[in-house]
């Protein structure tokens, strides 16, 4: 790579935002604390008038600032804490825009530190009863809170949101919110946030948000599959945008194979109906090896022995991947990366021409529709890469998708069809917009 190709993908580095560009408006209130230390009280702050509630799991370290007020930061914290995030409209609305800040943050519980407590005994390892104990406490009180939601919620089904690169917190609440709403706020709406954001080392902090990303793979593959276990859950939606979508790979991947040895897959097992990828920022052929190398694997264990021709039905689940050949950011990323191409930047046209072997393999049938690629054809600003929330195209189709149950194909979606399973988003709905 020479310095000025370096230079240039550090710029847009230094532009490259993730899926919000401003900081939102944050208002005082208390710190909360562990509910361990007030007694298995879930800690409860006054939500503001018109504020909606949403439902935030982090990985991230707790902060407070100098107005004592509760967040989240970019270092990471050893434990897992959920609680409840509401989002209120600003005070004053610019330019006649309605805009939404974070209103309050609570606390309602945590899961015990990682690794939990592991001792040898006579029969070997065990976990220590006082880590499962405090685990299952974790699981009951995170249930409760879904299950609340669940109950005031017009659809019986959980939207998760997995954010991009140097978001903060509050970010991630607001995207959640505004995917939410959206939605018309008919689903529970759960915000997966890992520590991102981080300062220092190179590359304006890309390589620590990098390594962070890979570090809430454990704890978030535990939070789907304590959502899906909550009892009323019906369907369950997966969102990522960015380098988030890297995380939600790998949480797919690992609950896939669970699901397989167990003799099921991740619609019956986990409820998992769709799986979004808003401009992944992962390598194609890494992703390749994640989402799909697991299946053509026959030696892989299904139950007690391996079926080499065979796999468990795949249900309702399906993927959807978003891309844009016109991401800048993502073009930022493949000079820092070395990336041949990022998943993001797939289309028809642009693959490269030694990966013809497996370009005709996703062009054909063998996904057995389970998977579509939808190309953006707009542009959306400067940088292109947070289409997804700033552009009606892809907010509708968003909608189609998961509220309507509209595949790829039905007139609700709009979709231009290439060759399946890719698409291109319709020139002349963005036109009319």
């Amino acid at each position: 790579m020479d310095i000025c190709r370096a230079m240039a993908g550090l710029f847009m580095l230094a532009c490259f935002v993730g899926c919000a560009a401003q900081r939102p408006e944050v208002t005082a209130q208390p710190v909360a604390t562990s509910p361990t230390l007030q007694g298995g009280q879930p800690v409860r702050t006054q939500q503001g008038s018109g504020a909606q509630d949403l439902l935030y799991i982090t990985d991230r370290e707790p902060t407070a600032d100098s107005g004592n007020r509760l967040s989240y930061g970019a270092k990471r914290a050893i434990y897992l804490s959920f609680g409840s995030v509401s989002i209120a409209p600003r005070r004053y609305a610019s330019a006649g825009r309605k805009e939404f800040r974070v209103d309050a943050v609570s606390e309602a519980g945590r899961f015990p530190a990682t690794p939990y407590g592991v001792v040898a005994t006579a029969n070997g390892l065990r976990r220590t009863p006082q880590a499962v104990a405090a685990h299952e406490q974790a699981v009951a009180s995170l249930q409760a809170q879904i299950g609340r939601r669940l109950a005031a919620a017009e659809r019986k089904e959980v939207v998760v949101f997995v954010h991009g690169y140097n978001n903060s917190f509050e970010d991630a609440a607001l995207a959640t919110d505004e995917i939410c709403r959206s939605l018309q706020n008919q689903f529970v709406c759960i915000v997966l946030t890992w520590p991102a954001g981080g300062a220092g080392g190179s590359f304006f902090g890309y390589n620590i948000d990098r390594e962070s990303s890979e570090f809430a793979v454990a704890d978030f593959k535990k939070a789907v599959r304590v959502i899906a276990g909550t009892k009323g859950v019906e369907r369950l939606h997966l969102l990522a945008h960015s380098r988030g979508t890297d995380v939600l790979a790998s949480v797919v991947q690992q609950l896939a194979i669970e699901a397989y040895v167990s003799r099921s897959s991740l619609w019956q097992r986990y409820k998992i109906a769709n799986a979004v990828f808003f401009a992944p920022d992962i390598d194609l052929d890494v992703a390749s090896s994640k989402l799909f190398a697991w299946v053509s694997d026959p030696d892989l264990a299904f139950g007690s022995k391996s079926t080499p021709s065979a796999l468990p039905s795949q249900g309702s689940m399906h993927l959807t991947v978003y891309s844009s050949p016109r991401d800048e950011a993502l073009k930022a990323s493949t000079l820092i990366s070395g990336s041949a191409l990022r998943l993001g930047q797939l289309a028809v046209g642009n693959l490269p021409s030694d990966r013809g072997e497996a370009a005709s393999k996703w062009a054909g049938l063998h996904m057995g529709g389970l998977v579509d690629f939808v190309e953006y054809s707009g542009g959306s600003g400067f940088i292109g890469h947070s289409y997804f929330l700033s552009d009606a195209t892809i907010k509708t189709d968003l909608v189609a998708l998961i509220r309507d149950r509209a595949k790829a194909g039905d007139p609700r979606r709009q979709l231009v069809e290439i060759k399946r399973p890719f698409w291109r988003t319709s020139d002349a709905q963005q036109a009319a917009r």
